[in-house]
């Protein structure tokens, strides 16, 4: 007797999952992107748990190294959005927050406020604090007076209330999540960061997507037109939905199909002082109006400019209103 392995003697049958492995890390010659049937059928195994783990990490990373196209990326989304089975709830914006930030508080968490006052129903999701150092909607929803919501009903009704909610991703898409938490075990962040920013569970009259890696903004704004969404994709301050008033903002829009492109200029004539740390006591000291601040009212305000934009008002009367419903606002919080 020994405990040698026995000898393979036949081919084993290839995995399902390999030959879409196989299409993206096939070499410089060989590879080539997914078709969006092909994206679909993927992600849709991945979804259905029908993938070993080191398929998955090895599918991520040759996303990442080769970075997703339009099609893909539409693909991607169909495959999430036919498991979904979500109930017919009247959304005006989807507002992915995934990105954190570290420079500035997280301004836009009040402009969304403001606008929800103002009848803006609004869906706030993301996939809780994955980066050191970084502050999150999730810690601030308890704070701010945000409604978390962990199932669609609980949506529902949140928005029938006060018109803003958040749920977490793991709720609605808990492979989803998983995936983006293997973000400490990879090294690097996956696709599924940015593919995040795309689903618009809901189908709202418009998403918002910030898109901090340069050049990628139009890929995302090419995906949602493919799935007839419409959508504004910025680069937003830190990853997030706000505009950073110190600079330009080119905005890529994407309305019944058709792109378009805007040149927001910077608010401000010098760029202010970074913080010397981020204390969120000052969002509701500003929200009560207890304090005065350029950077974050600029801010906060283009970027509720920025969403009124999206739901179809011009860019000057969206600023006009932007600041009227700010004036108005109840600073209780």
């Amino acid at each position: 007797m020994n405990d040698f392995t026995p000898l393979l003697t036949e081919t084993p049958a290839e995995h399902p999952f390999a030959p879409f492995v196989r299409i993206l890390g096939k070499g410089k010659r060989g590879a080539r992107n997914l078709t969006r049937e092909e994206a679909r059928e993927a992600m849709g195994m991945l979804l259905d748990d029908k993938v070993e783990d080191t398929q998955l990490g090895a599918f991520l990373m040759l996303l990442r190294h080769k970075e997703e196209s339009p099609e893909e990326l539409a693909g991607f989304t169909e495959a999430l959005r036919e498991r979904l089975n979500a109930p017919p709830i009247a959304l005006d914006l989807d507002w992915p927050t995934y990105a954190g930030k570290k420079r500035h508080l997280p301004w836009y968490l009040l402009a969304a406020k403001c606008l929800a006052q103002n009848g803006v129903r609004i869906l706030l999701h993301g996939g809780g604090a994955h980066t050191a150092g970084r502050l999150y909607t999730e810690q601030l929803l308890e704070p701010l007076s945000i409604p978390l919501c962990r199932d669609w009903p609980s949506v529902g009704k949140a928005l029938d209330q006060g018109n803003l909610a958040f749920m977490p991703l793991g709720d609605w898409a808990p492979q989803l999540q998983r995936m983006i938490d293997l973000r400490n075990i990879l090294g690097l962040r996956s696709p599924i960061h940015s593919l995040a920013r795309l689903l618009n569970p809901l189908g709202a009259r418009c998403g918002l997507q910030s898109i901090f890696h340069p050049g990628y903004q139009a890929v995302h704004r090419d995906a949602s037109g493919l799935l007839g969404d419409n959508v504004i994709v910025i680069k937003g301050d830190g990853g997030e939905i706000e505009i950073n008033p110190d600079t330009t903002s080119h905005l890529y829009g994407s309305t019944g199909g058709v792109s378009w492109d805007e040149e927001w200029p910077a608010l401000s004539a010098q760029r202010h002082v970074k913080p010397a740390s981020l204390d969120p006591e000052h969002l509701k000291a500003l929200w009560r109006g207890e304090v005065q601040d350029s950077y974050p009212q600029l801010a906060l305000l283009a970027t509720m400019a920025l969403a009124l934009r999206g739901l179809g008002t011009p860019r000057e009367q969206a600023f006009a209103l932007a600041q009227q419903y700010w004036d108005a606002r109840d600073r209780s919080i």
